[in-house]
């Protein structure tokens, strides 16, 4: 087995806001063609209107996805400008409505809406997902057993959505409580092995219930789409410097793990009640307590 290449990939999404009033703003389908020509492939649209999604290329480390984040930041702000529009990089908008928000006509957003109902239409948050490059299968699975440990250091350091509606909810991430509202979300369950995992994700696609494995919403798990760990608990970060460091700090966990695993050795795998009290208080108090 050769040795896991670690690349990342950063995802963020961004909520779109009138420049003067603040308010949440649709994006019209001219600001996704403009970015598309700036920066083909890396922008793309949400489930809400007024939301926008960016993903960096496969990064070799922090040094090459500093530069990939800061032109879509970039390019997203500059286009959104020529609208009279503006995006903010936080979890949840401080004052706005969930009920007043509308979900794009797509058919893969149209079937959510279908499938979660209400749940579905309390979703104007926005997280921040890392992908690190790990080719093996069972490596991924071993790997996310183990992790699963620091889940709620990084949902800590990552916090940035104490405001739901016009109030101060006391919480530091209050977007996890409304994410937690979807079904397969919170810790990923510990899993003996990639066979483990492959048959547990056969069994509900084969009895109607979700088309693929890009329907399980882990705060960690395998991605769907590429041979990566994805973490996935995280709030966007106002800061592109945190971001940054956040990315880095994961693909320093999952080397760390591998580095252990290499040397015969592994970290503890801790209860998850006890990572989920964990996870709780980095949801509540984020990095101070």
């Amino acid at each position: 087995m050769k040795d896991p290449d670690f690349t990342i990939g950063i995802e963020e999404e961004y909520l779109l806001v009138d420049a003067r009033t603040l308010d949440l703003a649709e994006a019209p389908e001219g600001l996704f063609d403009e970015c598309q020509a700036r920066l083909e492939g890396q922008i793309s649209p949400e489930f809400l209107r007024c939301q926008v999604e960016v993903g960096t290329k496969v990064c070799k480390g922090v040094r090459e996805a500093r530069q990939e984040l800061t032109a879509l930041r970039s390019c997203v702000r500059d286009v959104a400008a020529g609208h009279g529009l503006a995006p903010i990089a936080a979890a949840c908008h401080p004052f706005a409505d969930w009920s007043e928000q509308a979900h794009r006509d797509r058919p893969r957003y149209n079937d959510l809406r279908r499938d979660l109902a209400a749940v579905a239409e309390r979703m104007l948050i926005c997280g921040m997902h890392v992908h690190v490059g790990i080719d093996d299968d069972d490596l991924r699975i071993d790997l996310m057993n183990q992790a699963s440990y620091f889940l709620p250091h990084l949902l800590a350091l990552s916090v940035s959505s104490p405001f739901w509606q016009g109030r101060d909810t006391g919480l530091a991430s209050y977007r996890l409580t409304v994410f937690d509202n979807l079904p397969r979300t919170g810790l990923p369950p510990r899993l003996s092995g990639w066979g483990e995992y492959t048959r547990s994700v056969q069994t509900i696609v084969e009895t109607g219930l979700i088309e693929d494995s890009s329907k399980i919403w882990w705060d960690l798990r395998p991605s769907h789409s590429y041979p990566t760990l994805e973490t996935r608990i995280c709030d966007v970060c106002p800061r592109l410097d945190h971001t940054l460091s956040l990315a880095a700090l994961t693909q320093c966990l999952f080397r760390m793990l591998w580095r252990l695993r290499h040397s015969n050795r592994r970290w503890r795998i801790y209860d998850t009640f006890l990572i989920g009290e964990n996870r709780w208080r980095a949801q509540r108090y984020g990095p101070d307590k």
